[in-house]
């Protein structure tokens, strides 16, 4: 619908919009936050150079790997190496990457408001950093998940003692054979709960979520609605993007806000309603939090 749109990046000064966009988190009646890569990359869990290198220069070495992105889908040879990659990086990422900064200060600026978080996220930053996980909906899926790699059936399992084993035993980059996890159903191997193809199980968790956002909107519907999108890409435009887009577009009282370090911008039709910052999210998220809105 919008890859042939004209877009626009500038809706005014920076710095009025750094204040524009305080006035409109203390001011809407909902916050609806959609959240990408970005986030965490301006949190500093970047999946390049040096952390790349500190966790996984090993792997670099023997596979050619450059980064923990494409890492994943490394065509390992055995399961003991793709268990051995896959569990370092969910321990990082996931079990002791700690709260990133943006995260805590955005929780700060919307406890108090109504709020809802649509991600794309899976490294657990929002609920580590204290939001409410009854407003939460990862749409893509949680490093902290297992599910059947066939699926044989929609039901997803905690991963982290097993994940602890798996860095503490392995060894020249592979664990030992019985610590690969297997479908306690069939028996087929475990695979992560990424939404990477057609296999991905949305279990009852991911539906009960879905509903309760689905049900956010639908009470917000000709209400003044900031709709704040921060970090998303390109890759997946049509899970947040392109929804707020629209429904800004269909509410004259919505506004949407792009915070974004080289990627903000709106559709033409929007620029009124729209607000976009070229910036680093934890520094815009810092600067708000200190502007006295005057």
């Amino acid at each position: 619908m919008y890859s042939r749109i004209s877009t626009c990046s500038s809706t005014g000064t920076y710095w009025d919009n750094i204040t524009r966009l305080k006035k409109e988190l203390e001011t809407a009646d909902a916050v609806v936050i959609g959240a990408g890569a970005g986030l965490s990359a301006s949190a500093g869990m970047s999946y390049s150079g040096e952390r790349f290198e500190k966790y996984f220069s090993d792997f670099h070495r023997r596979y050619g790997i450059t980064d923990m992105y494409s890492g994943g889908f490394y065509p390992f040879d055995t399961l003991e190496e793709y268990w051995a990659w896959w569990s370092r990086h969910i321990l990082i990422n996931r079990y002791e990457a700690g709260v990133g900064k943006p995260y805590a200060d955005l929780l700060e600026l919307v406890k108090d408001r109504d709020y809802f978080v649509l991600t794309t996220n899976v490294d657990h930053q929002f609920q580590l950093a204290g939001f409410d996980r009854e407003r939460l909906f990862y749409t893509q899926g949680d490093y902290g998940l297992w599910q059947c790699s066939k699926p044989c059936h929609n039901k997803t399992y905690d991963n982290e003692a097993a994940v602890r084993q798996m860095v503490a035993e392995q060894k020249n980059m592979k664990i030992p054979p019985e610590l690969i996890p297997r479908c306690p159903v069939c028996g087929a191997p475990m695979n992560m709960n990424l939404r990477c193809d057609d296999t991905f199980v949305e279990d009852d968790g991911w539906h009960r979520a879905a509903e309760r956002y689905n049900d956010f909107l639908r009470r917000q519907e000709n209400r003044h609605v900031l709709f704040l999108e921060l970090g998303v890409g390109a890759n997946t435009p049509g899970i947040i993007k392109y929804p707020f887009w629209r429904m800004t577009a269909k509410n004259p009282k919505a506004v949407y806000a792009c915070v974004n370090y080289g990627e903000a911008f709106c559709p033409g039709e929007i620029q009124k309603q729209s607000l976009c910052i070229d910036d680093d999210i934890c520094a815009v998220l810092r600067l708000i939090s200190q502007r006295d809105g005057k």
